[in-house]
C-alpha cells in the first residue's frame, strides 16, 4: 500500500487563504442580495469544523476496525496505481451521492447532516460547518472495501472529495461554462442544495460530479436566488446545540409517540414524516413540490430549511 497524503491537512492553508480573499471581496465589492458573512455565524462554522476533527478522530477507531476486518476477509485486492486511483475516486463519489442522499431522507441520518445546513449564510466558512456524529457515514463505503479497495485509499478518496467541495460553498462565483455545469458539482448547483425553497429542497447531492443527480432524478438548476438555512432555523450559535438539536428533537418525538410503529417512523422515516391522522407541527419539513422554474427573486423573509423535527 503506497503512502497517500492527508489531502485535507495539506489543504488547510488554501482554505484559510480563500476564506480571507472571499471576505475581502465582500468588503471591496458588496452584494446586497448575497448572504455574505456574519462574525458569529462564521465563528460557529469554524468551531464546528475544529470540533469535527476531534470527534472524527474518535469515530475512526471503531470504523477502521470494521473496515480492516472487511478488507481482511475479502479475497479481492485493488492496487493503488495511476489508472486505478481515478476509478476509486469515481466509485467513492458514487457512494458519496447515496450517502448524502440518504442523510437527507432518513431522519436519524439527517440529524447528523443537518449541522451542515444550519447556517443562514453561504460562504467558505459554511464548508467548515461539519457534524460531530459522522458514525452514520461509514456503512455506505463498505462495498468499496469488500471489493478490495484498501481502507487508506477510501480515506484518501473521501478527503479528496471533501477538499473539492470547499470551493463550491460561495456566492462569488456565478455559473461556469455549460460543459463544466453539466458534469461537475459547481457553486451554482451547490447553492441549490443549501437553499430552503420548496423546489430546491433535497436536490443536487453530488460531491465532485453532478451527473449522479442527473442520472437519478435529483437535479435542479439554479433559477432563483436561494434562501439559505432550514425551513425553521434554530437561531443559535452554540456549537453543542448546533451539533445535537435534531437528536434531541427525535428523542422528544419518540417519547411522545403512541406506538412502536410511530417510534420507528420518527427515527427511520423521512425528516418530515407524521403518522396517519396526526396534525403536522410547525417544525416539519415542507412538502416537496415540483421542480421550480420561477425566475423571481425570493425575499429574505422566505422560510428557511429546518432541522425537520
Amino acid at each position: 500500500m503506497p503512502h497517500l497524503p492527508d489531502v485535507v491537512l495539506w489543504s488547510v492553508p488554501a482554505f484559510v487563504l480563500l476564506t480571507v480573499v472571499e471576505m475581502v471581496s465582500y468588503r471591496l465589492r458588496p452584494d446586497e442580495d448575497a448572504a455574505g458573512y456574519a462574525a458569529k455565524d462564521a465563528a460557529t462554522s469554524v468551531g464546528m469544523g475544529l470540533g469535527s476533527l476531534v470527534f472524527d478522530a474518535l469515530w475512526k477507531i471503531p470504523i477502521v476496525a470494521v473496515y480492516s476486518a472487511v478488507y481482511t476477509l475479502t479475497p479481492l485486492r485493488v492496487p493503488v496505481l495511476w489508472w486505478t486511483l481515478p476509478l476509486m475516486l469515481l466509485a467513492q463519489d458514487f457512494f458519496y451521492y447515496w450517502s448524502h442522499r440518504g442523510h437527507h431522507v432518513i431522519r436519524v441520518l439527517w440529524a447528523c447532516h443537518v449541522v451542515h445546513h444550519s447556517s443562514e449564510k453561504f460562504n467558505f466558512t459554511t464548508a467548515l460547518r461539519q457534524p460531530w456524529t459522522t458514525w452514520t457515514v461509514w456503512p455506505f463505503y463498505v462495498p468499496m472495501i469488500a471489493l478490495g479497495v484498501h481502507p487508506a485509499a477510501v480515506a484518501f478518496c473521501s478527503g479528496t472529495n471533501l477538499v473539492y467541495q470547499f470551493w463550491v460553498h460561495t456566492e462569488r462565483v456565478g455559473k461556469l461554462p455549460r460543459p463544466f455545469e453539466y458534469v461537475l458539482n459547481t457553486p451554482s448547483h451547490h447553492r441549490v442544495h443549501h437553499a430552503s425553497q420548496g423546489g430546491y429542497l433535497d436536490r443536487n447531492f453530488g460531491g465532485i460530479l453532478i451527473v449522479w443527480d442527473r442520472m437519478f432524478g435529483s437535479f435542479v438548476p439554479e433559477t432563483e436566488r436561494p434562501v439559505y438555512g432550514l425551513t425553521k432555523n434554530i437561531n443559535t450559535y452554540n456549537p453543542l446545540r448546533v451539533a445535537t438539536h435534531e437528536y434531541a428533537a427525535i428523542a422528544r418525538d419518540v417519547r411522545a409517540a403512541g406506538s412502536w410503529s410511530e417510534r420507528a417512523g420518527r427515527v427511520f422515516r423521512g425528516p418530515g414524516w407524521q403518522p396517519a391522522g396526526a396534525k403536522a407541527p410547525d417544525t416539519i419539513k415542507a412538502p416537496k413540490p415540483a421542480k421550480s422554474t420561477k425566475s423571481t427573486k425570493p425575499t429574505k423573509s422566505a422560510a428557511a430549511k429546518e432541522p425537520v423535527a
